[in-house]
């Protein structure tokens, strides 16, 4: 059997614990790996790894960290079938959805190729009689990123390149559904020359996190999940002196218009309800459908969901693949068999399906939830899984409160053909992340992504500006140099003015 250990120190050491977890294929049920769990005395020694990789690292000079970076690009993009292999070996998803998330990974990376750019200080010369002030930001120290298992590839790559881009060294603890990613991005950055002990990779369960979460080297944690998770990695870590940015959970709305192409809105509430099976924490899970459309696009979106092809990721067929454990297939399957008690129209229920061949893969069809209640299971939980929920309303101002008085923001989408209506709804929707006529709103890299509400604890969103901002701090230098003619100035008690 496969094994996945750490990768710490720019090699490959395996667990001490003793302790292994299982990695399953979700197209057949089998398990193939097993992965190295950490213990607290195993996070402590890469924690003191990377401490020591900063002192110099820290120091290097944006030549020399975007020289690894651009070298880094270049190996992603000639291996990318490789780690979308590895993805869909682990967690299931088609291939062609696994090299898209390769790809939204290498944008952050391009970001990162360009952070002399990004970390260009200000300087304001004469404010007082020979002073001048500048600002400038420099790195952290050792900085955790904590990653999910639905991108087991792109999610890492919005934190360590931008992290290391600004001087810090990076822990990062993958989901332990899905590990090989992970090392082989570390593996690829060492091949392009990062020095070891920069970027280390630990595996593990809620040992090694709240390991993490506690250490008094870590400086700052980057983490992606559910609400709950998200909420306990904040308040932890944060009442252990850490920066934190931690990204929960989301139920996203697409709000549909009468005025709106229903044959474009249909196509993207499918592509978005069920792509990755609804394992996206950007996935559109609810269609709020208003006024007398209803009816028409919940056929249309029925007509549509019914053709996609379910089968093994690895089948160049297949449009959408398993979910990653049998659990979590029969969580997702009990909101769609509990619907009808709860008041909601089953229009698809994918709870039956069967692959043939791979009878023991974790499976499930798509489904369709029509009518469905603001106070149902289905409706007030994150399903993550390919069950879409049609609301209806009668108007665009129903609508909206309806999305607002979800405890979730992280992203929404509006399909309307009137500019008025979209210009409206992206100032009144309390949401991170909007879409006009755009279902699955995740931005460029050079923009951040984040949400609202409790699809976001702490204050900065990832990537982008702020992601920089998050990895560095910042200092402000106020310099005087006297010229040799002047006279002593004397003592002053009184507070520094500006003259």
């Amino acid at each position: 059997m496969k094994t996945v250990n750490h990768w710490i120190g720019g090699k490959t050491v395996e667990g001490a614990s003793g302790n292994y977890g299982p990695v399953t294929d979700p197209a057949t049920g089998e398990v193939t790996t097993q992965v190295a769990l950490a213990s607290t005395e195993e996070v402590d020694a890469a924690v003191r790894v990377a401490k020591e990789a900063f002192l110099s690292w820290g120091q290097s000079s944006l030549a020399a960290r975007t020289k690894v970076l651009f070298a880094y690009r270049a190996l992603l993009d000639a291996n990318r079938d490789a780690i979308a292999e590895l993805i869909t070996a682990e967690h299931g998803k088609v291939h062609s959805d696994a090299l898209g998330e390769v790809a939204r990974g290498l944008e952050i990376v391009e970001l990162a190729c360009g952070i002399t750019v990004q970390l260009k200080g200000e300087l304001s010369t004469s404010v007082s009689n020979r002073v001048d002030v500048s600002s400038i930001r420099q790195p952290i120290g050792v900085v955790a990123g904590i990653t999910p298992f639905n991108f087991p590839a792109m999610v890492p790559m919005w934190m360590f390149p931008l992290a290391v881009a600004c001087g810090n060294t990076f822990i990062l603890k993958p989901s332990e559904k899905d590990p090989s990613a992970s090392n082989k991005l570390a593996e690829l950055m060492t091949e392009a020359g990062l020095p070891a002990g920069v970027l280390n990779v630990v595996h593990g369960d809620k040992v090694a996190v709240d390991a993490l979460l506690a250490h008094p080297d870590v400086a700052a944690v980057s983490f992606v999940g559910s609400t709950p998770i998200a909420r306990h990695i904040h308040t932890t870590a944060s009442a252990n002196g850490k920066r934190v940015q931690a990204l929960g959970g989301a139920k996203n709305h697409m709000l549909v218009l009468p005025d709106a192409d229903l044959d474009a809105a249909a196509d993207a509430a499918v592509s978005a309800a069920y792509g990755s099976a609804g394992e996206r924490c950007m996935a559109i899970s609810a269609v709020v459908a208003v006024g007398a459309i209803a009816d028409e696009l919940v056929e249309k979106i029925r007509e549509r969901a019914e053709k996609i092809k379910v089968g093994p990721g690895n089948d160049p067929t297949s449009e959408m693949g398993p979910l990653i454990t049998a659990a979590h297939r029969d969580k997702v399957a009990s909101y769609v068999k509990g619907a009808a008690a709860q008041g909601a129209d089953v229009v698809l229920d994918g709870t039956g399906l069967r692959v043939e061949g791979n009878e023991n893969g974790h499976w499930i069809g798509l489904s369709l939830l029509d009518n469905v209640r603001t106070d149902s299971d289905a409706y007030r939980d994150e399903i993550f899984g390919p069950v879409l929920c049609v609301l209806r309303t009668e108007t665009y101002e129903e609508g909206v409160a309806l999305i607002n008085a979800s405890p979730f923001g992280n992203g929404t989408a509006i399909f309307t053909r009137d500019g008025g209506a979209a210009r409206r709804f992206q100032l009144e929707i309390q949401a991170g992340m909007v879409g006009v006529n755009v279902p699955i709103p995740v931005p460029v890299g050079y923009h951040s992504f984040g949400g609202w509400k409790d699809s976001l604890f702490g204050d900065h969103h990832i990537y982008g500006n702020d992601g920089i901002h998050f990895y560095t701090r910042g200092k402000v230098v106020t310099t005087r140099w006297p010229d040799p003619a002047d006279a002593p100035s004397g003592v002053d008690l009184g507070f520094p003015r500006n003259h």
